[in-house]
């Protein structure tokens, strides 16, 4: 978040320096407020930029083997350009490289989802998915495996078939 302020700031300052130097160079033709009034516009679009591209520069650098299940787009009134083009503010990815099952119970599977959010921090919760069942449970204390693989005291919860968490978690690696 600094490193943005910082880079927001920076745009702003070089914009008002190039507007300046043009105005000397045309012996001050230009009107006084162009200088302040296009460091500002060089900041609203340092920021929009910075906002729309976060989804894309945090996907980049996510680990092999981590897809992105489901995404959120916000819309916020003191953003209006939000309207025309909704902004991902946050996203849900499932650890494939990391799923695990047993052979006796091939269709229930525990992954790893990764949310992430712009500007929160990013948490990694196991959970365990029935693909055949199309439920969830969350992997929490009381939960315990018999040798089978069968899983015992898990709090189920019914998803829907076009669940895209459920699709992932439940997708052929």
């Amino acid at each position: 978040m600094f490193f943005e302020l910082i880079g927001t700031i920076m745009a702003g300052v070089a914009m008002a320096l190039i507007v300046w130097a043009v105005n000397r160079v045309l012996k001050g033709r230009l009107p006084s407020w162009l200088v302040p009034v296009s460091a500002g516009v060089a900041m609203l679009v340092a920021t929009i930029s910075s906002e729309y591209g976060w989804f894309e520069r945090t996907k980049a650098t996510m680990p092999e083997g981590f897809v992105v299940a489901q995404t959120v787009e916000e819309t916020a009134f003191y953003r209006p350009w939000t309207y025309a083009s909704p902004f991902v503010s946050r996203f849900v990815a499932v650890d494939q490289a990391t799923m695990r099952t047993h052979p006796r119970q091939p269709d229930q599977r525990i992954v790893d989802l990764v949310f992430y959010g712009r500007w929160t921090r990013t948490a990694k919760v196991p959970m365990l998915f029935d693909c055949d069942g199309g439920r969830r449970a969350d992997i929490v204390d009381g939960v315990e495996f018999g040798t089978d693989g069968a899983v015992l005291g898990a709090e189920w919860i019914a998803v829907q078939a076009s669940d895209p968490v459920l699709q992932v978690a439940c997708a052929e690696v």
